[in-house]
């Protein structure tokens, strides 16, 4: 039976190979995407449910599923991660990686319920035209649960994690004033929040410290900073709700960010499994 990183493996060959570029553009693929992140999470013992709304006349879904809370079962922590791509590119990193780590966190804690709900979500409609627009997944997504009243504690947007490099200057940042307070190996994982998420940025870095030697680094920067709100995570912002993102710094890190050369063999599967280990402790900590 394949290991965590066998796992993944096959989820971002699928995705990024076999399927390849999906957006609007590329319909049928993001289709096919959505019906296999759907038919993985029934794999796992779940009921998916979509959560579909039009775009250019197109039905597009974000696909969710449930572990319901045995104490504490109204309030939830959600796990997001976008399955579309940028035009032209087959999105191995950004963001299979992202959905593959979402795949596999479902799939660790199918029936192992927790004290609040666990929610796992797959968005549509991340990258542009519909980037920070009522056209996003998110957008949709968490606008619906502020309208419901739901009581969400935090959420984590997993977005490109999976480049990692140990030479020097082969990380850099989106602000001058970063350079003497972050390394410039780009060896770590980022967790990124903004100011009103700092007490669930605390919360969630120390909970993956205390899983793995990975090395992590967290930042509460202001939301209009370039790269600080680039993912789903900026909706729940919106919202009114606390969110984090988990990644490699994607731009800043990554030289085949929103390319065609963003494929499987760029991947470090190894550090991404151990990644996957940090936020398994970070939601159970979170989940109580």
């Amino acid at each position: 039976m394949p290991n965590a990183e066998g796992r993944m493996r096959r989820h971002i060959q699928t995705l990024a190979l076999d399927i390849g570029e999906r957006n609007l553009w590329r319909y049928a693929a993001l289709t096919r995407a959505a019906d296999y992140i759907e038919a993985e999470f029934d794999a796992c013992g779940y009921s998916p449910a979509r959560q579909t709304y039009q775009v250019s006349r197109l039905p597009v879904s974000n696909i969710e599923v449930i572990l319901p809370g045995t104490a504490i079962a109204d309030e939830s922590i959600v796990l997001g991660a976008h399955y579309d791509t940028v035009n032209g590119s087959p999105g191995a990193n950004d963001n299979g990686t992202g959905v593959a780590a979402l795949l596999e966190l479902a799939q660790r804690f199918a029936d192992r319920p927790h004290r609040r709900t666990i929610r796992f979500v797959a968005f549509v409609n991340e990258e542009p035209p519909f980037f920070q627009t009522a056209q996003m997944g998110s957008m949709v997504y968490a606008a619906a649960a502020r309208a419901r009243g739901d009581r969400i504690a935090g959420m984590l947007s997993l977005e490109t994690m999976g480049y990692y490099s140990s030479e020097r200057g082969s990380q850099q940042y989106p602000a001058p004033e970063m350079n003497g307070l972050y390394p410039d190996v780009g060896d770590f994982i980022g967790f990124v929040a903004d100011d009103q998420s700092r007490d669930l940025l605390e919360r969630a870095s120390r909970a993956f410290m205390g899983r793995t030697s990975l090395p992590v680094h967290a930042a509460a920067l202001p939301a209009d900073l370039p790269g600080t709100g680039w993912s789903d995570h900026w909706s729940f912002w919106q919202a009114g709700y606390p969110a984090l993102m988990v990644t490699d710094t994607a731009p800043w890190r990554y030289p085949w960010y929103h390319t065609a050369e963003d494929t499987p063999d760029r991947i470090d599967f190894e550090k991404l499994a151990e990644v996957v280990n940090g936020l398994e402790a970070v939601a159970a900590a979170l989940a109580g």
